[in-house]
């Protein structure tokens, strides 16, 4: 469903559910033959991509989070609605090494990785910066790049040459609006340089870094981010699992590197692929940087 942009677009076209162009039931996006690890993929965003890469006939999918429960009665859907993939839950602190190793290895002693969704993420403190408790303001900045270091040294080891990566991210790493949530807008600023480093040492990969739009999610209500949308409608979790799908296909392989708010209309991307491909556009630098210039 196509609705008048809230936020500035590069697309005329806005989208707050699914896209037809993103849909599973195209051919063009099949999973098919693939192995996909969701983090935080019990509820919210990433409990949703499941879904949508086992509908498109993904091979096996693992998912990953810190509660057992949640990974539990996702892996019940997937397998009532979709009985021929394989589901692989493990409980897992992406903060942790062991259990991300754990967890990447044990899920790839049949088969290397293809897709990696990473949207395990913790919002830390609701404070402004200038009442914000020192220790809470940086263990929150802490939790989250740990929980990208020791996912994507997993991935690493555990992944097909040309895997997909798509890092879930959010306007706050490079959109300051106010102080509210400063750890959180920090840390999505530095696990983007993180996979963005990856994607240097390792250039074969497809690393995509997404907003997913205004989803209210478990995270996001219980930090209270609810109250900041009074006057933006709420996007549907459709939106930003659909988007994640077609990323992982050849159509969107243009947009390697690039940041991207799943609310862009798919086509009008495509039309566009030749200037985004050769500029730096959708990447985050130093504005006015001639960077084409730079070698």
């Amino acid at each position: 469903m196509a609705e008048k942009t809230p936020f500035p677009s590069p697309t005329k076209r806005w989208h707050t559910t699914a896209q037809p162009s993103a849909s599973h039931t195209r051919p063009e996006l099949s999973a098919k033959g693939k192995s996909v690890v969701v983090t935080g993929g019990g509820t919210g965003i990433g409990g949703e991509t499941a879904r949508h890469f086992a509908a498109a006939g993904a091979s096996r999918i693992a998912l990953l989070g810190r509660r057992e429960q949640p990974l539990l009665d996702n892996k019940a859907y997937i397998k009532e609605k979709f009985p021929g993939v394989e589901v692989f839950i493990k409980s897992t602190d992406v903060t942790k090494e062991s259990d991300v190793e754990e967890a990447f290895s044990q899920f790839a002693e049949n088969g290397k990785i293809h897709v990696l969704v990473h949207s395990a993420a913790a919002v830390g403190p609701s404070k402004d910066f200038e009442n914000s408790v020192g220790e809470e303001y940086l263990e929150g900045i802490n939790t989250n790049v740990a929980g990208s270091f020791w996912v994507a040294r997993s991935f690493l080891r555990h992944s097909v040459p040309d895997a997909v990566v798509v890092a879930i991210n959010s306007w706050g790493s490079y959109l300051s609006v106010n102080n509210n949530f400063a750890s959180y807008c920090v840390a999505k600023l530095a696990t983007y340089r993180l996979w963005d480093t990856v994607a240097i040492l390792k250039p074969k990969l497809y690393i995509f870094h997404t907003q997913p739009g205004v989803i209210l999610t478990e995270m996001n209500l219980k930090a209270g981010g609810a109250e900041s949308f009074k006057n933006i409608k709420a996007d549907d979790v459709s939106l930003p699992a659909s988007f994640n799908l077609w990323l992982s296909s050849p159509e969107a392989r243009f947009l390697k590197n690039k940041f991207l708010w799943c609310n862009w209309d798919v086509e009008e991307l495509k039309a566009q692929a030749k200037e985004i491909e050769s500029t730096q556009k959708f990447s985050i630098g130093l504005v006015g940087w001639p960077f084409e210039n730079a070698n």
